[in-house]
């Protein structure tokens, strides 16, 4: 094995290592990696102490549109489109950093996250796909997550024109409920 082959062995892994670490699942490993499937299900054993996950991917872009999902899958794609326009970062590599980024604002603003990486990794291909695309609100004027080809000229995103029920989540509700039977 040459040098150079055994550097790019040992990236492989770092790389599967780090996204094994942020969630992902072995479908997205085996597409990102250039690691057989024995050798990422005995990585994964290794990091996670328990076999992958099993099951299929999401598949559809319905979810990235729903309001809340929305307003995280956004926040996480324009973190990556960013990385991707204004840095040297290689598509995977970006990846990442944005997926780690998107964690890091959660964590500073005491929310949760509700963008899993699987979900990340799947919002990227249907972006690349032109199965999604960016939509400019025409209020605020951020870039949101939307269908590919739909009208957009009266865009209006989800925070400026949250719908009815936003925010009334369960958690939100027993929150409540408990502050009043106090």
């Amino acid at each position: 094995m040459t040098q150079k082959s055994l550097v790019d062995e040992m990236h492989q892994v770092q790389l599967a290592i780090d996204l094994i670490e942020l969630g992902a699942r072995l479908q997205v490993l085996e597409t990102e990696t250039e690691l057989s499937r024995t050798r990422l299900i005995k990585l994964y054993k290794e990091v996670c102490g328990m076999s992958p996950p099993k099951g299929m991917l999401p598949f559809s872009t319905d979810w990235f549109i729903t309001w809340l999902p929305n307003v995280h899958s956004s926040l996480f794609y324009n973190i990556y489109a960013s990385l991707l326009r204004d840095t040297c970062c290689e598509r995977i590599e970006a990846f990442v950093k944005a997926y780690r980024l998107y964690n890091e604002q959660m964590m500073l603003e005491g929310a949760e996250p509700v963008l899993g990486l699987t979900r990340a990794w799947t919002l990227v291909r249907f972006f690349e796909s032109d199965l999604l695309e960016f939509s400019r609100c025409t209020r605020c004027g951020g870039q949101f997550v939307a269908h590919a080809h739909s009208p957009s000229h009266d865009y209006i995103c989800g925070i400026c024109q949250p719908p009815s029920r936003a925010g009334k989540t369960r958690k939100l509700q027993q929150a409540k409920e408990d502050s009043q039977g106090r």
